[in-house]
């Protein structure tokens, strides 16, 4: 016999649709909020702001709290729900349809001032705010957001994703120069930069938005800021060089609280890199008490965030780590060849058939081949042995085995002289012995070095700068995970925490 009690919250049921725009499920809502000051609940003058309104949810728990928190201040019902709503709770909606959902979860009616609205307001739109907004064009792009114009510039009858908060200068005109306690919600994350093929004027990808609406809040000058983000800013990613160094350097940020897996977050929802969500506390100066969330398992740390260039998410990981540079060895950052290491992009080919005197070039399609005078980069490298991977990770910075490991690295091949490669594959290092290269080989496989490749490696692309934890090595032997562990002194918890997220290339 069903449930007769089972009373599923539609917020729930809509959360998630894309990528893109997640919806938060309510349990996931009410964590963040967890993270805030409980008395803020209690205060009938705090003001709050989900600028990026979806469904609602952020605003609908809220008002929950804030309505047990003054009853004792407000004993009237009515009429504390009528000051919650107008005085101190505001919203701007990301898409006209959002605009409604979140009216709707808030004020019981897509109208503000509709007769079944619990609050009466003199707007339909009451503190929900939604604007149809253009793109403001410059030389092709747009100057808020970086969207294409040739993507969204395409009139009224279609949405342009010209989100409100991020498209001005002054954020302060929503609310009349409002001052705001606390910013809070989950923003949307990226925009399609043109299609998901990749082509000579296309690369397929995706443009962030997420740091934009970081960013825009800040200018609010909330007393707290907290949003539900991706964790790709970690360590770099398209246009996020100086968020991570402004998000690295700010002391104000007290906690931050990581998924390596976006699906212990957003159940169902698989976010290259996982996700994360931050507090930052205006008064606050100091460490950042950061939460791992992976595997079931919930580490707690008190660090540095700016301790390296880069944010490592485990905490585990930094010791590993201090013990490899204490060596003080060159690293691979420094061996490793930048992109189009010969000159080809990874959707060009050459020829299918062979003449005399042509190179053999291996592209994503293959072989194929292309005379030497036509290598414009490093054709001195042409007769060397050349050790190359795949520019792409094994998996995409994202699923994993059974038992939550990656493998990482996806290819590595040895090229033979008269051999070269397009930038489908990245160049490593290059040997005068085949044995040499072959000895290398054997290092990249290894759990330590692609270990220490993985503890910044939160995207699909692996680029030259994710090598700078690694060591280089004495390749006139081979290498084991056994000798590399006895090499760098590492103990049987570093050993086995380092085979619980790697696992073997074979």
């Amino acid at each position: 016999m069903a449930n007769s009690n089972y009373n599923p919250d539609v917020l729930n049921c809509i959360a998630n649709l894309s990528n893109d725009e997640v919806f938060t499920p309510p349990e996931l809502a009410n964590k963040v909020l967890d993270l805030l000051p409980q008395e803020l609940f209690s205060n009938p003058k705090s003001t709050f702001l989900d600028p990026f309104s979806k469904s609602g949810v952020f605003l609908r728990e809220i008002v929950k709290r804030l309505d047990r928190g003054l009853e004792s201040q407000i004993p009237d019902r009515q009429e504390r729900i009528d000051h919650i709503l107008h005085t101190q709770v505001y919203g701007i909606a990301i898409t006209e349809l959002t605009s409604y959902l979140s009216r709707r979860s808030l004020y019981c009616s897509k109208h503000a001032n509709g007769k079944y609205s619990v609050s009466r307001f003199n707007t339909e739109s009451g503190n929900i705010l939604y604007a149809n907004r253009s793109h403001t064009w410059e030389n092709g792009k747009c100057k808020y957001c970086g969207a294409s114009q040739q993507v969204y510039d395409r009139g009224s009858e279609a949405e342009q994703y010209a989100y409100m908060f991020i498209h001005t200068d002054n954020p302060k005109q929503f609310f009349g120069n409002m001052k705001f306690d606390v910013i809070i919600g989950n923003p949307p994350y990226q925009l399609s930069d043109g299609g998901g093929m990749q082509t000579e004027s296309s690369s397929g990808s995706a443009i962030p938005l997420y740091h934009l609406f970081v960013q825009q809040a800040k200018k609010l000058k909330p007393r707290y800021l907290s949003m539900i983000i991706p964790a790709r800013w970690y360590s770099g990613g398209r246009g996020l060089d100086s968020f991570r160094d402004e998000m690295l350097n700010d002391r104000r940020i007290s906690n931050i609280v990581d998924f390596a897996d976006s699906r212990d977050c957003f159940p169902g929802v698989d976010i290259a890199g996982g996700v994360c969500y931050f507090l930052f506390d205006s008064n606050y100066q100091g460490d950042c008490t950061v939460v791992n969330h992976y595997k079931g398992t919930t580490q707690v740390f008190k660090r540095k965030l700016n301790e390296y260039d880069v944010f490592i998410r485990f905490g585990e990981a930094i010791s590993i780590i201090k013990k490899v540079q204490s060596k003080r060895e060159k690293t691979m950052e420094e061996w490793v060849y930048s992109s189009k290491p010969f000159g080809f992009r990874s959707f060009e080919s050459g020829r299918a058939k062979k003449k005399d005197g042509d190179v053999e070039m291996l592209g994503s399609k293959g072989i194929t081949y292309v005379s030497r005078n036509e290598v414009v980069n490093n054709s001195n490298l042409i007769d060397k042995w050349k050790v190359i991977m795949s520019k792409a990770s094994a998996e995409h910075a994202g699923q994993t085995d059974n038992e939550g490991r990656k493998k990482v690295v996806s290819r590595i091949e040895i090229l033979k002289p008269n051999q070269i490669c397009t930038e489908t594959y990245l160049l490593l290092r290059t040997f005068d012995k085949e044995q040499e290269a072959k000895n290398m080989v054997t290092y990249v496989k290894t759990m330590f070095f692609r270990f220490l490749m993985s503890t910044i490696l939160l995207t699909q692309n692996i680029a030259k700068d994710k090598f700078q934890f690694i060591p280089v090595q004495d390749f006139s032997h081979p290498w084991t995970d056994e000798m590399l562990y006895t090499k760098y002194g590492l103990t049987d918890t570093e050993i086995a925490f380092i085979e619980s997220l790697i696992r073997s290339i074979e």
